[in-house]
């Protein structure tokens, strides 16, 4: 598979405790180091291009060896952004992964565009690893449009803990990506499990370098999937606000901090380098969370900055 289109990636990176985004080709995301010293309001500025909008068919190719039980805390997640019927039995003010979601829908609302709703669209499993266990960046964008040809959607390209990416666990966790002719973006995230939890599953494993806190209890029991739901969620806010590199971003086009990025190693009030914040707990497992979702399910969702405050916003 080839495809000639000029394409827009942005990537995530983990350093120790602390996701951030790399430049993958040719638009770069820097989630730097956090330090002590607290940075004045951020404003990230809209360039007036397109966004996503309205009804977004989300595909997904698990590209790999994923479990059914691995597959459905991610598609709980996104079921959870937009619960709908009796989904979701949560008041407007728990700490939801809808009421996260909401924060980053203010930015739509912002430039005139219609609120997201997430619609779960086609799924493929590759057990087989068709194109090998060792792939390039430029692979990731095939799969991509392999899955979903469809103008205007967005498909998430997931790989196993064993299928090894150009650049994961060494520059990046995940990125995202565009093809703008046909106004479609896709999202890698990978498997970090066996490879570097430390970098990019964190707070639920040590981590590599830095203040050496104990890891927290992953909410699902999956350390590597709870950090690919982290991943996914803070490229999913990039995704939908800077599809194509002339939405909501601060700084310049080839290395824009966008809405999650501006919020590095935050998940609660209180957040320090190698410390999450305050966390809710389930005192039955011991696991920390800070958003709740459809069928039972507990998140552990990034901050996003919030356009209203210009501060990060967290759900607890």
């Amino acid at each position: 598979m080839a495809f000639s289109v000029s394409l827009k990636t942005y990537s995530l990176i983990g350093i120790v405790v602390i996701f951030h985004f790399f430049f993958v080709s040719p638009c770069f995301c820097a989630r730097k180091l956090t330090s002590l010293y607290q940075p004045p309001p951020i404003a990230l500025t809209y360039h007036n291009g397109v966004l996503l909008e309205g009804h977004l068919p989300v595909s997904i190719i698990w590209y790999g060896q994923f479990s059914p039980a691995q597959k459905s805390i991610v598609a709980d997640f996104l079921l959870s952004l937009n619960p709908r019927g009796q989904q979701e039995k949560l008041s407007s003010t728990e700490p939801s992964a809808s009421l996260w979601w909401k924060t980053v829908q203010t930015y739509l609302k912002k430039a005139g565009k219609r609120k997201i709703h997430i619609v779960p669209s086609n799924q493929i499993s590759d057990e087989s690893c068709s194109m090998g266990k060792t792939l390039k960046k430029s692979q990731i964008s095939e799969l991509a449009h392999a899955v979903s040809s469809k103008s205007g959607g967005l498909t998430l390209v997931l790989t196993a803990k064993d299928v090894a990416v150009e650049g994961f666990c060494i520059s990046n966790c995940g990125f995202h990506g565009s093809d703008s002719k046909k106004r479609s973006a896709f999202i890698w995230v990978g498997n970090s499990e066996t490879q570097c939890p430390g970098q990019c599953a964190w707070p639920f494993h040590q981590p590599i370098y830095g203040p050496q806190t104990p890891p927290l209890i992953a909410p699902n029991g999956d350390v590597g999937m709870d950090g690919i739901v982290e991943n996914i969620a803070s490229l999913l806010a990039g995704t939908v606000t800077n599809p194509f590199g002339n939405g909501y971003f601060q700084g310049s086009a080839e290395a824009p901090l966008e809405v999650a990025s501006a919020c590095p190693g935050i998940y609660g009030k209180g957040a320090y380098p190698g410390y999450a914040g305050d966390l809710l707990v389930d005192f039955s497992t011991g696991a920390s969370y800070n958003a709740l979702g459809v069928n039972s399910r507990k998140y552990l969702l990034p901050a996003v900055l919030d356009p209203s405050t210009s501060q990060c916003s967290t759900v607890v």
